[in-house]
């Protein structure tokens, strides 16, 4: 994989979203040329059946969408709107297509979240940069919430006692505190403690802090 991704996360894909049909034509032909997937879609209506398919998860893969701003029916800003309140945002970076026109209303989106956008005409180079570093960052926004998930079922599978001691652990307390806190002893917290590194994961208090940030909890 040209772009140094985790395969574990699935095949890279470039969402087109634009009218036109030359032009999401000419961009999958460019994005086949440096070893792009991409699928295109002539509306955001078609885009948005697309995602139902994908269910919940969506997207399953590092992915980006290269949405057109101007287009009848339902407009790229009003596709974006609803990326943003689907909270798809980053796992689905989105690169606005504008011409001279939309300029003003495309740095406006990306400061409600959008990855960049690109005027037309636009430096094949320049778009396909953007769009790799889109797809590491959906990349890195998927990685999270993998972690995320993970911790989330290895938290599971902690009996209410390890849930203690895990949190007077990750707060980077010796055993000795932590059996005065919980009335326990000095062995049976070194037990827990035992038992919690192994259901977590991880070899070290400062680990399991980390995974439990990896949580947001």
């Amino acid at each position: 994989m040209s772009l140094g991704l985790d395969p574990s996360l699935g095949v890279p894909v470039v969402y087109l979203v634009d009218d036109e049909d030359v032009v999401r034509d000419a961009l999958a032909w460019l994005l086949r040329s440096r070893r792009l997937l991409a699928e295109g879609f002539g509306s955001a209506e078609a885009f948005l059946a697309h995602l139902d398919t994908l269910g919940p998860g969506a997207p399953p893969a590092p992915s980006c969408l290269v949405l057109d701003m101007r287009m009848p029916g339902t407009g790229g800003l009003e596709l974006f709107e609803w990326l943003i309140q689907r909270e798809l945002l980053p796992r689905l970076p989105v690169i606005f297509l504008t011409g001279h026109g939309d300029v003003a209303t495309a740095v406006a989106a990306v400061k409600r979240g959008a990855f960049d956008f690109v005027e037309k005409p636009f430096s094949d180079n320049t778009l396909v940069d953007r769009i790799e570093q889109a797809l590491q960052l959906s990349a890195e926004a998927l990685a999270r919430r993998r972690a995320q998930h993970q911790a989330a079922r290895q938290l599971d599978g902690l009996t209410e006692r390890e849930r203690e001691v895990m949190r007077l652990v990750a707060e980077g307390r010796p055993n000795k505190l932590i059996a005065d806190a919980l009335g326990i002893s000095v062995r049976t917290v070194e037990v827990h403690r035992a038992r919690v590194f192994d259901k977590m994961g991880v070899r070290s208090a400062v680990e399991l802090a980390n995974r439990l940030r990896e949580r947001g909890g």
